[in-house]
């Protein structure tokens, strides 16, 4: 059973819309799962995740954040006043814009992050839920948001669906992302509409029209892939009850198919939200070229894809 809103969850907002609080939800912790994947499948069919509290352990979490805590030291966007451990933000100052990428490029030394996203209990995960050996994309999202808004609704599918879909993120929050500093929220179920396999899930942001030279720069003009809408009102269009979210900690992941709808919640603290998105699939399983290799291309001008339409 699901657990519902407590009255310690305070009111939180979408890009400046309050969340409605009779459909806003706690995510279920599945860490008793764990002992029968076959439950823990069956989860991730009919809710879209599997949340698991602190199975990554605080300290090792604790020494990747530092990685990127040192990148905003060197910038010198922190408030001297606190630890740098906080990541208090300097009044007026947004974070560095290392928005993703190979970790090798990110850091001095990315061990620490790797071994939280691609090594030990992360892995075992998955290859006990594939019951297969895995394979994850060689590019890492790294996600620096300071106060504002949060990242605006979608599936993942439209940007990553040239290979299997049967792939799925892991959000891993690098630090104590509270309500204030927002974090992830899906659509509960969303994983299952009819209407979307149909239709949006088909889309592909990199995809153009050969016939259509005025749609090949899409992507640079805005055509960015998310759903249109606030936040309730894709709830109601889409036919479902809950936004589900939670109070994360250090240690903490949650991992969803690709067909998932989700989004963040804002930002409303003095510090910069710290997570990352990452990708697990199948070996041997086809995979999208635009992730994988010494250079993915990403969503950049190698990554476009054209068609007859």
């Amino acid at each position: 059973m699901s657990t519902t809103l407590t009255t310690e969850m305070p009111p939180l907002t979408y890009r400046g819309e309050v969340l409605e609080a009779e459909h806003l939800g706690v995510m279920t912790d599945c860490t008793p799962l764990l002992h029968d994947f076959d439950l823990v499948r069956r989860h991730m069919q009919e809710k879209g995740y599997v949340y698991l509290p602190g199975y990554l352990g605080r300290d090792r979490v604790r020494e990747a954040r530092r990685q990127f805590i040192e990148q905003f030291v060197e910038a010198d966007v922190l408030d001297p006043k606190f630890d740098p451990m906080d990541g208090v933000l300097r009044k007026d100052t947004d974070p560095p814009g290392f928005d993703g990428g190979r970790l090798e490029q990110m850091f001095t030394n990315p061990r620490p992050v790797r071994d939280v996203l691609y090594a030990g209990p992360m892995m075992d995960f998955f290859r006990s839920f594939f019951s297969a050996p895995v394979l994850h994309y060689d590019f890492t999202w790294s996600r620096q948001v300071g106060p504002g808004p949060a990242t605006p609704i979608h599936s993942d599918v439209v940007y990553m669906g040239r290979g299997t879909h049967e792939l799925f993120t892991g959000w891993t929050p690098m630090g104590d992302n509270g309500y204030d500093l927002g974090g992830l929220m899906v659509l509960e179920g969303s994983n299952n509409h009819a209407g979307l396999a149909k239709a949006y899930w088909q889309d592909d942001v990199d995809a153009f029209c050969e016939n259509k030279p005025d749609q090949r720069d899409g992507w640079a003009k805005g055509n960015g892939g998310a759903l249109n809408g606030t936040a309730a009102q894709l709830r109601r269009s889409l036919g479902y009850d809950r936004w589900l979210t939670a109070d994360y900690r250090m240690g903490d992941v949650v991992l969803f198919s690709i067909y998932t709808v989700h989004g963040g919640t804002d930002n409303t603290s003095n510090k910069v939200r710290l997570s990352t998105d990452t990708r697990y699939q199948r070996a041997g399983a086809a995979v999208d070229e635009r992730w994988v290799g010494e250079d993915p291309p990403a969503h950049g001008p190698r990554a476009k894809k054209g068609l007859i339409c």
